[in-house]
């Protein structure tokens, strides 16, 4: 009995208040978008694995996946970027471009189930099709740091980073495809010990090996763009620099560039990302709130080349955050408890239906009670007020 009553591995319940704080919080973000121009799309919660995968096989263990009827293999969306590419490609091909999409969904991914880190977990995002310029991605980090103010929060750093210039320091080295990929994922798992392990097991004079070890420590205010500059002997890295000087000047007259920190270590963790790359963090929270970048490549792989930016925000990461910030987005609004005596059940639903034209909340009672029951009902279910007919 017991198992019917548990949740399955990596999901859980929201109860009223946490469903309350989330949803508030996604019709704020959704407002947000729709006012920077996005128009709100939504795919199937599953896809053919093929689709999924298409721009990274590496992803399937981490897939749910299912037959349909015709034996064929589906999976349940782990990001929707790749879903938003596919529907961009088939659906939408002829829309005048830039195109503008935003969506707030669930999604799924099979990982160790760890605080912040769940098989399902809840995510509203935008992605900007058609253009490849420093503006499209300076928008895209305007709209994440308002996202996350709208969300309440005060506290918090947008890390930005180019994925160009570590694969400009290691063509720069002339280093193979195998020990690239490895370089890389060691950096994104921000294994420094590994990372210098990789670097000594190759045959490098002493100032490219430095240069490599040193990209995961790349992190501060602009002036880090200077330091990185002296470690590229390549055209790829300085270009990776001068677009992230770039986007920092467009984040200034934003009004965002305080929120901004650089951090060149910043892989992220899908193989599609061509450009600048970030994530977004808060004190007393191990682990983002929101990520995201350029991956001008991934149209391409459906069929059609196409420039495209985007990022996603973590719900159920922002209001962890939020709840330990001391910021309450409970937006429940408990304004009434209607109730009445016995013989008054008429004039209480003509009641109630004029205070809720008039915006009020009104939980109106299902059956008599005394006045005094009544207030013991209200006090219990937390409405600011009583109205009771006699």
């Amino acid at each position: 009995m017991a198992g019917i009553l548990e949740t399955p591995y990596g999901t859980r319940d929201f109860l009223p208040q946490e469903a309350a704080a989330k949803r508030a919080i996604e019709m704020r973000l959704a407002k947000l978008f729709a006012e920077f121009g996005y128009e709100e799309v939504v795919t199937p919660t599953m896809e053919f694995l093929e689709t999924l995968t298409v721009s990274d096989r590496a992803l399937e263990p981490n897939l749910f996946k299912m037959f349909d009827l015709q034996n064929r293999t589906l999976a349940l969306h782990h990001e929707m970027t790749t879903p938003i590419a596919r529907l961009a490609v088939s659906r939408l091909k002829d829309s005048p471009l830039p195109l503008k999409l935003s969506y707030n969904t669930s999604v799924f991914r099979f990982r160790q189930n760890q605080p912040g880190r769940q098989c399902e977990f809840y995510q509203s995002g935008v992605e900007l099709l058609g253009v490849s310029n420093a503006f499209a991605d300076a928008e895209i980090i305007a709209l994440a740091a308002n996202g996350l103010k709208i969300s309440g929060l005060k506290d918090f750093m947008i890390c930005l980073g180019q994925v160009e210039f570590a694969n400009g320091l290691m063509e720069q080295n002339n280093l193979p495809p195998d020990v690239q990929s490895k370089i890389k994922s060691a950096i994104e798992r921000h294994d420094i010990v590994g990372l210098e392990k990789i670097v000594d097991a190759l045959s490098l004079d002493k100032t490219a090996a430095s240069s490599l070890k040193k990209i995961p420590k790349l992190h501060g205010g602009i002036e880090i763009l200077e330091t990185a500059r002296a470690l590229a002997e390549n055209e790829k890295s300085q270009r990776a620099l001068d677009n992230l000087a770039e986007i920092y000047a467009l984040a200034k007259t934003y009004g965002v560039a305080d929120k901004i920190a650089f951090d060149l270590g910043i892989i992220r963790d899908f193989e599609y990302y061509t450009g600048m790359v970030f994530e977004a963090y808060a004190p007393n929270v191990g682990y983002s709130l929101a990520g995201g970048g350029r991956y001008d490549h991934m149209l391409k792989d459906f069929g059609l080349a196409c420039p495209a930016t985007g990022f996603a925000l973590g719900i159920e990461r922002i209001l962890t955050a939020c709840e330990r910030q001391g910021i309450s987005n409970d937006a429940r609004a408990k304004d009434i408890y209607l109730s009445y005596a016995e013989g008054n059940v008429d004039a209480a639903i003509k009641k109630a239906l004029e205070l809720r034209t008039a915006g009020k909340i009104v939980e109106l009672a299902l059956f008599s009670q005394t006045k005094d029951a009544a207030e013991k009902s209200r006090t219990a279910k937390g409405y600011a007020e009583l109205i009771y007919l006699e």
